[in-house]
Parts: structure tokens; sequence; C-alpha cells
């Protein structure tokens, strides 16, 4: 089996999730969201799928927020072995196994791909049933309304060049949101490219960590500020968190 870091290997697993539209069909697997991790913003509908499940896969950081609402077999992962988790959980849909891919957020905000590696795993119609994305929360928090947004995700593998030059794009004429990733695109690696694309260094940009826990936190600041901390791809080139969102408000 290819190895999942490997988008030479075969087409973008987002490009093979947005495909086609999906079709009615009996005893699908779901792909479900389950809001940004605070237990108060699962569905009704993502709970259910969840809790009457066979078998559940998905990221082990994902799969502990659930754990206690189902007694399904859990398939944990990280990057390293997702694909021997996406194999036994193909091999446990085959054998006719009720199944339920659990993603943080709403899927269609920036969980394509690994719909696109469940759907390419399993014999089966995947449906998706959408979550409350930190997106919305964020959009929320800094009144951003998304009709009048630009949003983008760099929470992926791959090129993200297209992504940043949307940003550069809008910035300015739109509020920006951006799903960073962890750890070489974080808030302040964007905030700097920005800037060196002719931004002003003023503009009002905020970093919201871990919507809706406990511990939430909002940084406000702006681009020139969040700049200085550009560089760096490990946890500790950053104070922020990989459970962040960067809004950048327009005029």
């Amino acid at each position: 089996m290819s190895d999942p870091h490997d988008l030479e290997a075969g087409p973008d697993p987002a490009t093979v999730a947005a495909s086609a539209p999906e079709v009615p069909a009996e005893n699908p697997v779901y792909a479900v969201g389950i809001g940004p991790g605070n237990p108060e913003y699962l569905t009704p509908r993502g709970e259910r799928a969840i809790r009457e499940a066979d078998v559940v896969v998905g990221f082990e950081t994902v799969v502990d927020f659930v754990r206690e609402k189902t007694d399904a077999e859990l398939l944990s992962c990280g990057y390293a072995d997702e694909a021997d988790a996406l194999e036994t959980f193909a091999r446990r849909v085959g054998d006719g196994a009720d199944g339920t891919a659990v993603l943080m957020g709403d899927p269609n905000h920036s969980g394509y791909q690994f719909v696109g590696k469940v759907q390419a795993a399993v014999d089966r119609t995947v449906r998706v049933v959408p979550g409350i994305s930190s997106l919305q929360v964020a959009a929320s928090r800094a009144r951003t309304p998304m009709e009048e947004t630009t949003f983008v995700t760099l929470h992926k593998s791959g090129d993200v060049a297209p992504d940043l030059q949307r940003l550069r794009d809008s910035v300015g004429d739109r509020h920006l949101l951006v799903l960073p990733r962890p750890y070489d695109w974080m808030p302040g690696d964007v905030a700097a490219d920005l800037v060196d694309a002719g931004a002003s260094p003023s503009r009002d940009a905020l970093v919201l960590e871990r919507l809706t826990h406990d511990d939430e936190e909002v940084t406000r600041s702006t681009l020139d500020e969040l700049g200085t901390y550009a560089g760096g791809t490990k946890p500790e080139d950053t104070p922020f968190s990989d459970l962040s969102v960067l809004a950048v408000r327009a005029d």
C-alpha cells in the first residue's frame, strides 16, 4: 500500500472525494464531522452514526473525543499507520460491519483528503455527515460573515501555493479565515507572507485557539506583529496551538 503522504503515487484523495455528487444508497459508510471537540457541538445525527457503528476509524485525537459514545471497535491512527487502519476498516466493512469514519470539525471544511482515502478503501458508498467547524465558530468570534469571507485551508498534504495566492488576492477586500498547517504554515507564517505580498502591516488579525474548549483563547494582533513568529517547523517554534484559526479582517 502506498505511503499516505505520497501524493505523487496517485490523485489527491480530496479530488477523489469531490469527483461526483453523493448518490442514495442503503447501508453506506459514514464520514462524520464531530465538531471542534466540545461534545456539545456534536450533532445528534453524527452521534447516532457513531453510536450505531460496529467499527469506527479516525485519527487518535478525534477518536478520543467520541470513544465514550459508542461500543464500536475503535481503529485509531496517526499519519504513519493511517493506511493500515483504513485497510483494517475496509476489511471489517467488507465483512458486513457498519462503519463510520470520524473527522474533526466538518469534513467539508478541511477533511476531504481523509474522506477520499476512506472512499478509496471501501467498496460502499460514503455519506458525509456535516459537523460544526471551528471556521464557523471563528467567524462568529471575529464577526466575519461567511458571504464576505475568503476561506482557505492549509491543513492538508501537498502544495499550498494556490491557496496562499487566493489569500494574497483577497486580503483587504474580503475577510480571511485560514486553517493553518502545523507547523510550517502557522499564523505567523501566513501573516508574514501576506505582508510580503503587499498587505497593510497594520491590518487587524486574530488567532483563535482551541475554540469551544474550556481553555479557548483569542489573540488580537496585526499582521506585522504576527509575522514576527514566522519560521520554524516544530511546535516549539510558534506560540500558537495546532488547533488554531487565523482571521484577518477586511476594511
